[in-house]
């Protein structure tokens, strides 16, 4: 396979996860400042635009922190360059730069997926459109998910796909908790202990965990199992250990294709040794924030490590 549409695949389902990931986000901003009152529910919508990274883009474009704003900002602004619609039509290009390895249902996904996009983002946004917006960005990520999983040969384009999927999500993950706590947690000094529910039940809204979570611990909401859940929990798709997993699984496959190990395969392996027998009281022990820290730098020396070996060109 060319460098170049292994390229387009890897990067085709990074931006599908990241639409996916920032209207989660949205979806749970949402809910919890329709629940606050007008002081707070902006705090919160600082939080989102604070955790999907464009803190700087907003605020140089002068906005409010407001929902609308924040929201149409989020997801059809021209001044904000990493828009959902943007990224949605990133998705788009990159599927037609590797359309010889995608299955026609992957393409049919995505084409009509960004159609739909693009005339429900012609307009700004209704607060009572919201919702419905956000499902339909959550539900083309499902759909083009289910496309390739259904129809897909597992050959080194899946692997690709697969690979790009779980580099970013685990990204998203990290980002997540890594703002989210920190903006929860008044001083150091509460680490650990048991914050708002509301807020900690937002941070499983907003990587779809909070069933699963509930499920594992008899409805409970406690800060430290959260943690322990979206970190070290494999049996949950967006955790960073089952993100992390997945990876693996998908480079040693790649290299079983190629016969031969790359830079990225040393690294996860590395990877690996740092996150495997760990514990929470490890995690706290060294700190949150820099144990999450080198968790992101890890993850982007592997993304960076894949494009070399296998020699993708933009």
């Amino acid at each position: 396979m060319l460098g170049r549409t292994g390229n387009g695949l890897f990067w085709m389902f990074r931006y599908l996860e990241r639409a996916e990931n920032t209207a989660r986000l949205l979806d749970a901003g949402l809910r919890m400042a329709l629940t606050r009152d007008f002081a707070t529910a902006d705090a919160e919508w600082r939080s989102v635009i604070a955790t999907t990274g464009h803190k700087a883009a907003f605020e140089q474009h002068g906005g409010e922190y407001n929902g609308p704003q924040v929201w149409n900002f989020i997801l059809r602004n021209k001044d904000n360059p990493a828009n959902i619609l943007g990224t949605f039509e990133q998705v788009r290009t990159n599927a037609r730069m590797a359309r010889n390895a995608i299955s026609g249902e992957v393409w049919e996904a995505i084409n009509e997926s960004w159609m739909q996009l693009k005339d429900m983002l012609s307009a700004p946004v209704q607060q009572n459109n919201l919702g419905y917006v956000v499902s339909s960005i959550r539900r083309a990520g499902m759909q083009v998910h289910g496309a390739m999983a259904g129809s897909m040969l597992r050959d080194e384009g899946f692997h690709f796909a697969r690979a790009g999927t779980f580099v970013e999500r685990a990204d998203s993950i990290a980002r997540i908790l890594d703002i989210k706590y920190y903006l929860l947690l008044p001083s150091l000094s509460y680490v650990g202990s048991t914050m708002d529910a509301g807020q900690w039940d937002n941070i499983l809204r907003s990587v779809s965990g909070d069933r699963a979570y509930r499920f594992l611990n008899a409805g409970q909401i406690d800060a430290r199992g959260i943690v322990e859940f979206l970190v070290l929990d494999d049996r949950f798709p967006r955790s960073l250990a089952f993100c992390h997993s997945a990876l693996r699984q998908n480079l040693a496959a790649l290299a079983r294709i190629h016969g031969k190990e790359g830079e990225c395969n040393v690294l996860m392996r590395d990877a690996d040794t740092r996150i495997s027998g760990m514990t929470i009281d490890d995690i706290f022990e060294k700190g949150l924030h820099q144990f999450l820290l080198e968790f992101s730098h890890s993850n982007s020396a592997i993304a960076a490590a894949i494009a070399e070996d296998y020699r993708f060109i933009a």
